[in-house]
């Protein structure tokens, strides 16, 4: 199994170079395969929106600097050898396609194929309207900027028209350097979440809940999949957890691919420490 850590975003200082290059080396030599900050671009002093992941709906780091992803990953990229930069989640549908095509294509050229795109619809509201979205729609848009993503990496002179995007003939230089482009992950913990991992989907990585539940949802993918004449084995599966032995032993015995685990430490040397213990304890145990 691969694992990989979500940056801290509690104390530590994400926003700087210092940690970001200090945290991303120490996760390629502790033996993680990949990275995967988060994404918000603005968060609204007050807002009505529930966030799913906590018993109160309210998001526990309301105040903490949250860099882009992308350049966040540009920066990890360059100071690691083979650790892959994902996200965890970007909000897709708050994104142009077409620049959001070129970015990741031209950060997978730089980090020589190591990018994975984790990608969501989103949750809060008053942020999807602050940045000129329409939360709404915000489903149907995520679908077909996947699939206008996946033509222009795809096609040397590209086209797609769909109700919400649309292009003809145009060229996206660079192409990312993996085959078939950056690979996509939809995270969520819903089943419209599920069904679209399915349908247009590298990868699943549902969050919140408990294995079970969890379990549940990748059915639901490997069943929408099949409806798409896709191979459900070709969807990898990712779940984020405890960062412990016996936890990780059962999302393994779940049939995931990959674990997350999020860094909580307020400082680089003990985000070092973290790491290093849970490379000893678990990764040189389970990891592929």
């Amino acid at each position: 199994m691969k694992f990989g850590v979500i940056p801290g975003y509690y104390a530590a200082p994400t926003a700087t170079a210092e940690y970001t290059a200090g945290l991303a080396r120490a996760a390629e030599e502790c033996g993680f395969e990949s990275i995967w900050p988060v994404e918000h671009v603005v968060m609204p002093e007050e807002y009505e929106s529930v966030y799913p992941y906590s018993p109160d709906g309210r998001m526990p780091i309301p105040d903490a600097a949250v860099p882009d992803p992308i350049i966040w990953n540009t920066w990890a990229a360059a100071n690691t050898t083979t650790l892959k930069v994902g996200t965890a989640m970007v909000i897709l549908p708050q994104h142009n396609p077409l620049v959001y095509a070129k970015a990741l294509a031209s950060l997978d050229q730089l980090s020589g194929g190591r990018t994975i795109l984790g990608a969501g619809v989103g949750w809060l509201k008053e942020e999807a309207e602050a940045v000129g979205t329409d939360f709404s729609n915000r489903g149907k848009r995520t679908d077909e900027y996947i699939e206008a993503m996946k033509v222009l990496w795809r096609d040397r002179i590209a086209s797609y028209h769909g109700e919400h995007v649309s292009f003809d003939k145009v060229k996206c230089n660079p192409q990312p350097v993996q085959e078939g482009g950056v690979p996509i992950h939809i995270g969520g913990h819903s089943k419209a979440a599920a069904r679209r991992a399915g349908r247009l989907g590298d990868g699943f990585i549902p969050l919140g809940g408990n294995l079970e539940s969890l379990g549940e949802l990748w059915k639901l993918v490997e069943a929408t999949a099949k409806e798409n004449d896709r191979d459900p084995s070709a969807i990898e599966l990712t779940y984020s957890g405890m960062a412990t032995l016996d936890y990780a032993q059962q999302v393994e015995q779940a049939g995931a691919q990959r674990m997350l685990i999020a860094s909580v430490e307020p400082d680089l040397e003990s985000a070092k420490k973290t790491l290093g213990e849970f490379g000893e304890n678990v990764i040189a145990k389970l990891g592929a």
